[in-house]
């Protein structure tokens, strides 16, 4: 895709972390408070994008989000309850988008469940928005994967296509020629979190 060249700084790119899974191929836990590198999930999920450039961030709340609420340390953060948040992704991608506050020029998705991802990561995408970017992901190995950066003229389109367990995807097809793919295999990981299985690989890291 055709890149245009936009100055340096601009409005403020948010995050919003998506942060509502009961996983249940976890054995009920909650995704959120899942303990890693000694610390809930969200909080280091949280940690990765402020560290990667934005500060603004969201989290998006379902399964037992008071616990989470009162458990893991979210100072700063907008915290979205989606009392749907059963129905899958979508609605927490919904929920998010339309809690989000004026004026910034796109948001970073982040799944609360890929450990893998680092500041490094989103630095890039934040990069590629400031360089011209409407649309854009971290690629592993040119293949796309999360996260993903979505600027704010599809904020209404993104919303719309989110159903089920869809999340952005609806989008990303329709626009995919336009999605920047932002290489980051050497400074990231793209697996996410979703067995014990993969916990324990996590934990072993």
């Amino acid at each position: 895709m055709q890149i245009t060249s936009r100055p340096a700084a601009g409005p403020p790119v948010a995050a919003l972390v998506l942060a509502a899974g009961g996983g249940r191929r976890l054995g009920g836990r909650p995704k959120a408070l899942i303990r890693y590198e000694g610390r809930p999930l969200v909080e280091h999920a949280v940690a990765v994008v402020r560290a990667g450039g934005c500060p603004d961030v969201t989290v998006v709340l379902g399964a037992e989000r008071d616990r989470v609420r009162s458990t893991a340390y979210l100072p700063g953060c907008r915290l979205v309850a989606n009392p749907d948040w059963e129905g899958g992704m979508g609605s927490s991608l919904r929920a998010g988008l339309a809690a989000l506050p004026s004026g910034v020029s796109a948001v970073l998705v982040m799944l609360v469940d890929t450990p893998g991802v680092t500041p490094a990561a989103v630095a890039r995408l934040v990069a590629a928005h400031r360089a011209g970017a409407e649309l854009a992901a971290a690629a592993y190995g040119g293949r796309r994967g999360h996260p993903v950066l979505i600027g704010a003229r599809h904020f209404a389109e993104a919303a719309a296509g989110a159903t089920g367990d869809a999340g952005a995807r609806a989008l990303l097809t329709a626009h995919a020629d336009e999605i920047a793919l932002v290489e980051c295999a050497d400074v990231a990981l793209p697996d996410d979190l979703d067995t014990p299985a993969d916990l324990a690989r996590w934990s072993a890291n």
